[in-house]
C-alpha cells in the first residue's frame, strides 16, 4: 500500500466508481425517490423549488439531455460526485501532510463512513454539495496559504454552488468565517482587495435563487424549518440532539475501527497553537457543533442523511491528530479492515436491493409508463401530481413530459395532451 500511494488512490477511485456505478444498475428496478424527484425538478427548471435550491436538479438535467432515461446514468452521477470529493480530499491532504501516503489514508478511511459508499446510489442534494464542500475547503486552504486572486475566485465559486446544492452548507461557510479571523488574528497578511473578491462572486452566484426565493415567499426556506420539527416541548431540545449524537456514534464505527487498526496507541495532545489543527478544527468540528447546537436551541430533529458532507475531512484530521503514531511499514491490519468494510457495503446493498422487493426501488416505473401512453392518445406534454407517481412518469415516458408537482391528488394525476387539458386520471386505473 505505501509502495506506490497515487496508483492505489487512482485504482481505489475506479473500483468504487464502478461497483457503486454497476451494483443499483443490476440490483434496482426503478431509481430511488430524491432521484426521481430531482429528475422531475429538471423537466421543469427555475432557479428553486420547494424543498431546495436548484443545483441537483440542474445536474441530473444535464445527464438526462445525454443520456435519457438510462437508470444507471443516474448512479454514475452520484459516484462522479463522490470521487470528485474523494479527489479534492486526497490533493488537499497531500498538500496539507506533504506526504502522499498520509493522504492516501486519509481517503481510505472514508470507506469506514457510510454516507460514501452505501447511500451514494440515490444522487440527491446531500450527494450535490460533496465536491463543492471539499473545494471549498481546498481553496480557503489555498487562500489562507497563498493569497492568491485566482484562489479567491475559486473559493466563491464553489462556495455559491455549495449553497445552491443545500442550505446546510451555510454551516461550513461559518466554519470558514471562523478561518479567516482566526488567521487575521494570528497575523496572517492577506492583501486588502482580496476580502472583496470570494464573498460577491458567492452573491452573484445566489442572485438569481435570491430573487426567486422573494418571488415565492421563500418557500424553501420554510420547508427546511419544518422539517426540523423545531418548537416543539421543552424535552425536545435535550432529547433530539441525544439522538443526534447518538446516531453519529453509531455511523462513524467503521471508521472508528479502521482508525484503532491503524494506530500504535491511543495518545494525543490537542494543541490550540498549532494552526492546521485548528484549520481542520474550524472546517470539521465546529460545522457540526453548530448543528447540535441548531437542534439544542430550536429543539430540532436533526436528520441522519443532512450530515452526509460534514465527515469529508475526518480522515485527514485523524491522521492529524495520529500522524506521529501511525507505522506505515506495518499497514497489514489495516488493509485486511479495509477490503472487508470496502466489499462488505456494496455486497449488502446488493443483498438487501435483492431480497427486500417491497422498496421504491423495486416500482415498476416503466411498465406503468407504458402502460399510461397505451391508455392516452397523443404526446403527454405535462403531469401534474405527487413527486413519486407524476416523477416517475415524466422520467420515463418518452416525450418526457414536464413535471407539475402537487400533492393535493394523492396518487392520481392531471394529463396534458399537445399542450391541452386531457383530465384526470386515476392511479388504480393504470394497469
Amino acid at each position: 500500500m505505501t509502495k506506490n500511494p497515487s496508483k492505489i488512490f487512482f485504482l481505489l477511485l475506479i473500483v468504487h466508481l464502478l461497483i457503486w456505478t454497476l451494483i443499483p444498475s443490476l440490483t434496482n428496478q426503478n431509481l430511488p425517490l430524491d432521484t426521481i424527484e430531482a429528475l422531475a425538478w429538471g423537466s421543469n427548471l427555475d432557479w428553486g423549488f420547494n424543498k431546495h435550491p436548484p443545483f441537483s436538479a440542474f445536474a441530473v438535467e444535464i445527464f438526462y439531455k445525454i443520456f435519457g432515461s438510462q437508470d444507471w446514468a443516474y448512479y454514475l452521477l452520484s459516484q462522479i460526485f463522490v470521487i470528485i470529493a474523494f479527489f479534492v480530499v486526497y490533493k488537499f491532504s497531500e498538500e496539507f501532510f506533504d506526504n502522499k501516503k498520509l493522504a492516501l489514508l486519509s481517503v481510505l478511511l472514508l470507506e469506514g463512513i457510510y454516507f460514501y459508499n452505501f447511500t451514494t446510489p440515490e444522487f440527491n442534494v446531500n450527494v450535490a454539495q460533496l465536491p463543492f464542500w471539499t473545494l471549498t475547503v481546498y481553496y480557503t486552504w489555498r487562500c489562507i496559504k497563498y493569497d492568491k486572486v485566482t484562489d479567491y475566485v475559486l473559493l466563491g465559486l464553489f462556495a455559491g454552488l455549495g449553497i445552491l446544492s443545500k442550505y446546510l452548507f451555510i454551516y461550513l461557510i461559518i466554519g470558514i468565517k471562523l478561518v479567516f479571523i482566526y488567521f487575521l488574528r494570528k497575523g496572517k497578511k492577506i492583501k486588502f482587495s482580496h476580502y472583496f473578491i470570494a464573498g460577491p462572486i458567492t452573491l452573484l452566484i445566489l442572485l438569481p435563487h435570491l430573487i426567486w426565493l422573494t418571488e415565492n415567499n421563500y418557500i424553501t426556506i420554510f420547508y427546511g424549518l419544518q422539517r426540523t420539527g423545531g418548537a416543539g416541548g421543552f424535552l425536545d431540545h435535550l432529547i433530539y440532539p441525544m439522538i443526534f449524537l447518538g446516531k453519529q456514534i453509531v455511523l462513524l464505527i467503521p471508521f472508528l475501527l479502521m482508525t484503532f487498526f491503524l494506530i500504535k496507541k491511543i495518545k494525543f495532545k490537542i494543541n490550540l497553537k498549532d494552526e492546521k489543527l485548528v484549520f481542520l478544527l474550524l472546517t470539521t468540528v465546529v460545522p457540526i457543533f453548530f448543528i447540535l447546537l441548531t437542534s439544542m436551541i430550536m429543539g430540532a430533529k436533526i436528520r441522519t442523511m443532512w450530515m452526509t458532507p460534514f465527515y469529508l475531512f475526518t480522515g485527514t484530521l485523524i491522521i492529524y491528530i495520529f500522524k506521529s503514531q501511525i507505522n506505515l511499514s506495518k499497514l497489514k491490519s489495516f488493509t485486511s479492515i479495509f477490503v472487508v468494510l470496502f466489499l462488505f457495503s456494496p455486497l449488502t446493498y446488493a443483498y438487501i436491493s435483492v431480497i427486500q422487493t417491497d422498496k421504491r426501488t423495486d416500482y415498476e416505473g416503466l411498465k406503468k409508463a407504458n402502460l399510461l401512453q397505451t391508455m392516452v392518445n397523443g404526446k403527454i406534454t405535462s403531469i401534474q401530481g405527487n413527486e413519486w407517481i407524476a416523477g416517475n412518469f415524466c422520467y420515463y415516458l418518452k416525450s418526457r413530459p414536464r413535471c407539475l408537482l402537487n400533492n393535493r391528488y394523492g396518487n392520481d394525476i392531471l394529463i396534458w395532451v399537445d399542450n391541452k387539458f386531457y383530465g384526470k386520471i386515476k392511479y388504480a386505473e393504470i394497469k
